[in-house]
């Protein structure tokens, strides 16, 4: 028992580089999956600021209702008029405003809690990464490194 550390093989460095660009792999992934809940997020904040300021204008007020393609229409909303919300696979439901105005607040409030989320995954990714790094940059100028390091 001399206390040294054991070397460590070639098979565990190629393991280790692999586990590092899995990684490196799935950060990307978060990453995506976070840019389109932050999009979605804002489309969501939107339309809510949207439906509050029909709720607040006056009966005469006009408004560009978009059609897609930057293409839209001009009309107006009379009051109490319901709203159509997607509410998945291609169905729509119609519902008052009030109620409308709940379902998008909660829709953002799951996806401000996935946001959390996911950032925590990528913080513990991240971290991982780090990890892993330095050990194979320690192995790299000849040092050993803990063998464990990165492993789940």
């Amino acid at each position: 028992m001399s206390g040294a550390p054991e070397p460590v093989t070639e098979d565990q460095v190629q393991d280790d580089l692999m586990r590092l660009e899995a990684y490196r792999n799935q950060l990307q992934a978060i990453v995506q999956q976070h840019d389109l809940l932050t999009a979605s997020r804002a489309e969501h904040q939107r339309a809510r600021e949207s439906l509050d300021g029909i709720d607040g204008a006056d009966a005469a007020s006009e408004y560009l209702v978009p059609l897609g393609g930057e293409l839209f229409v001009r009309g107006t909303v009379a009051k109490g008029t319901p709203v159509l919300l997607g509410i998945g696979s291609g169905v729509v439901v119609e519902l008052d405003r009030a109620k409308a105005a709940e379902t998008v607040s909660e829709r953002t409030g799951k996806i401000e809690q996935a946001l959390r989320d996911l950032e925590g995954q990528a913080a513990a990714l991240d971290e991982r990464i780090q990890l892993l790094s330095r050990r194979l940059d320690s192995l790299s100028r000849g040092a050993a490194g803990s063998p464990n390091v990165g492993r789940a």
